[in-house]
């Protein structure tokens, strides 16, 4: 994996290793503090190291991984596994919170989108005219 890979940026390698479909995408969420270290917001220039241990949430889930590799060249998805390691804790976490979701423990159950008469009886609910 690394092919002069020593100095990586952290959405570079974010992205490499398929947290995140853009290193755009990786930037952002960067500097939308969903991406910790050490219980600190990181900064997209950031060089991650082997051996670090970072909190990454991407929609529902926060994982929390350990870097084991660097790369800046996105390949496929067993190959990016290979860079990062996930904790035994967050695993079982994530399993959670899964399973909460799933059985609808968690946010709303809705039946779609709401018909047009709902939309109505919500517009004159928030006072749209």
């Amino acid at each position: 994996m690394s092919d002069k890979d020593d100095k990586v940026r952290l959405d570079k390698w974010l992205w490499a290793a398929r947290f995140y479909k853009t290193r755009a995408l990786a930037k952002e969420a960067i500097e939308g503090g969903k991406v910790h270290h050490r219980g600190e917001r990181c900064k997209p220039g950031k060089e991650p190291k082997v051996g670090d241990e970072y909190v990454i949430r991407t929609g529902f889930d926060e994982r929390t991984v350990i870097v084991r590799a660097l790369s800046v060249v996105r390949r496929g998805a067993p190959e990016a596994q290979l860079l990062y390691e996930e904790t035994a804790e967050s695993l079982q976490r994530r399993e959670q919170a899964a399973a909460l979701r799933k059985a609808g423990a968690l946010g709303v159950q809705t039946d779609g989108r709401p018909s047009k008469k709902q939309r109505r009886q919500l517009s004159a609910f928030h006072g749209d005219h």
